[in-house]
């Protein structure tokens, strides 16, 4: 049974295996590699991927995305009426790539290796396992999105001994890592990151910057409005990623609007997002003590590093021509791909090792005389290769102190108050030898991002404690009973979501084109329509491969007309 590699991106998520001596993309039921991470729900149904992102400006109050942002918290986004939390969501984009993947196979698929960006926390770590278990997947590993790439690109340049930077920009998250390369070993020497900052916010800036040029209020735009503006903003910096300037127009309150952007109107307007995609390249340098000049090459991953002034703005302040492998959308898919297949042993590859860090610092609470806070006593600094393990000696604050509270935290900054807190450990401290009385504390932290906490007493008395994450861990019972509600959930067929995609395009083309090109989008629609009750899957199947090529063609055109 195969292990497969999982990308499960804030955009668009994708899955892949090692199959025949290399990692194969897997595609989805439409034919497409790239998964949508979108959920809608329709007339009590739920729609997922491609579908749901056409759906989603229809129906935005029954629609979700970038939750992947969310992950490792307990807050609820609603579809309709029902909530649901962030790993619920992402679940349901996992089932799907779980089923998409079992039909390419030909077999059943129960485990898979997820990939999650180089910052995600503790919490955020655990959420994404327990997303997998959600989806009916065994989640034993996860691989850090730029360790992966690092994988993917390894393979391709296995002749090359180098130390390269691997940028990971996507849609809702920036990952860097400095990794070096010899013999069979892939070595990561430090990660940086920003677990918010993406493409999703370039859209974003150009939306505002829209509203801005046209006086528009933003607080005054109707939900499916502002994502129907958001819509139009991405597919204005998909345009300028081919050209020089790109066309936006979007149809508002006051009828149709229009702007052109150029590539330098970006950089003005995304300035500030610019310079924290600097920040955490210098971050991740510094981490790794290594200047530029030890850098042999800059490696760009993800859908975001497609636009032309990414690559610009990173050759100006690090003075090197970065490069892509092959699809930059599809890279840390197939680095998941290949941990799987180091992971079963496959002889191909079983000779290469990856090190992998731990991206945060985890330490406890210690006493500040002067304040009620806890500063934060480091016991596993950030960038230590896993596994690893470190023990520090502490004093109890008082000879009378009879116990102990070990206050466990994962994070970066002094005040414990502003790092994580995963948890405590009770440990008694008996008076006799009050003279040395003291409490060594092991933490021991392995590759699949579990931390196990040891405190030992100055009489040998021991307390150990696996760190799990209380707040948003389900008992067995819950995770049985969201398993059930999950797979209860009314998923329609292949057949009808094709035809519900083919009939969501038509309401989007209806909406950008004018006369012929509306009338055969609505003659087409309707006809779509009148199949969905009662017809067979042969007589659905027939109708997507006539009508599917009519709209590639209109969507073909409008694209053409816009941009001349």
């Amino acid at each position: 049974m195969p292990v497969i590699g999982i990308d499960l991106g804030t955009t668009n998520s994708l899955a892949a295996v090692w199959k025949d001596g290399h990692e194969v993309l897997i595609p989805n039921r439409f034919g497409s590699y790239l998964t949508p991470s979108v959920v809608t729900e329709e007339d009590g149904a739920v729609l997922v991927g491609i579908v749901a992102k056409e759906k989603r400006p229809l129906y935005p109050e029954r629609s979700a995305a970038s939750f992947k942002r969310l992950m490792g918290t307990n807050r609820k986004i609603y579809l309709g009426s029902r909530g649901f939390t962030p790993q619920e969501l992402s679940a349901m984009v996992l089932r799907q790539l779980k089923q998409d993947a079992e039909e390419f196979l030909g077999e059943a698929v129960e485990e898979a290796v997820i990939s999650v960006p180089a910052y995600f926390n503790d919490e955020q770590r655990f959420a994404t396992k327990q997303a997998g278990l959600l989806a009916g997947l065994r989640v034993e590993r996860l691989v850090n999105e730029p360790s992966a790439a690092a994988l993917a690109y390894r393979s391709i340049h296995e002749e090359n001994d180098e130390t390269f930077l691997v940028i990971d920009f996507g849609g809702g998250t920036l990952d860097v890592s400095v990794v070096e390369c010899f013999d069979q070993v892939v070595e990561i020497m430090a990660v940086a990151g920003d677990n918010h900052l993406g493409g999703d916010d370039f859209d974003q800036r150009i939306a505002e910057h829209f509203c801005r040029e046209h006086k528009i209020e933003r607080g005054s735009l109707k939900p499916a409005q502002w994502l129907t503006l958001l819509r139009s903003a991405e597919q204005c910096k998909r345009q300028l990623t081919e050209k020089d300037a790109g066309m936006m127009e979007w149809e508002g309150p006051e009828g149709k609007m229009g702007m052109i952007l150029t590539q330098e109107d970006l950089i003005r307007i995304g300035a500030p997002l610019f310079k924290r995609m600097e920040a955490v390249v210098q971050k991740a340098l510094r981490d790794a003590s290594v200047g530029v000049d030890v850098i042999d090459r800059i490696v760009l991953v993800g859908g975001t590093c497609r636009m032309p002034v990414i690559r610009q703005y990173i050759r100006h302040f690090m003075d090197i021509a970065p490069v892509t492998e092959g699809n930059p959308d599809e890279i840390v898919a197939r680095g998941t791909a290949i941990y799987g297949a180091i992971k079963e042993r496959r002889a191909e590859i079983r000779d290469v090792l990856l090190t992998d860090i731990c991206p945060f610092t985890l330490g406890i609470g210690v006493r500040d005389p002067s304040s009620q806070d806890l500063l934060l006593s480091p016991v596993i600094e950030r960038n230590c290769v896993l596994p690893f393990s470190r023990e520090q000696t502490y004093t109890p604050c008082s000879d009378t102190q009879t116990h102990v509270m070990i206050h466990i935290f994962q994070g970066e900054s002094m005040h414990c108050s502003e790092n994580l807190f995963l948890g405590t450990l009770h440990l008694d401290m008996p008076t006799a030898g009050s003279d040395s009385r003291f409490v060594k504390v092991r933490f021991t932290y392995d590759i699949n991002g579990i931390l196990e906490v040891e405190a030992v007493n100055h009489v040998g008395q021991k307390q150990r404690k696996v760190i799990l994450n209380s707040h948003i861990r389900m008992s067995d019972k819950e995770l049985e009973e969201k398993l059930c509600q999950l797979k209860n959930l009314n998923y329609i067929s292949q057949e009808e979501e094709q035809v519900k995609y083919l009939l969501a395009r038509a309401d989007r083309l209806y909406q950008e084109s004018l006369g012929r090109y509306r009338e055969v989008v609505q003659n087409n629609s309707q006809w779509l329509c009148s199949l969905m009750d009662g017809k067979s899957l042969a007589e659905l199947r027939a109708a997507k491969k006539q009508v599917e090529p009519i709209f590639d063609y209109l969507e073909e055109k409008l694209g053409l007309e816009k941009l001349t």
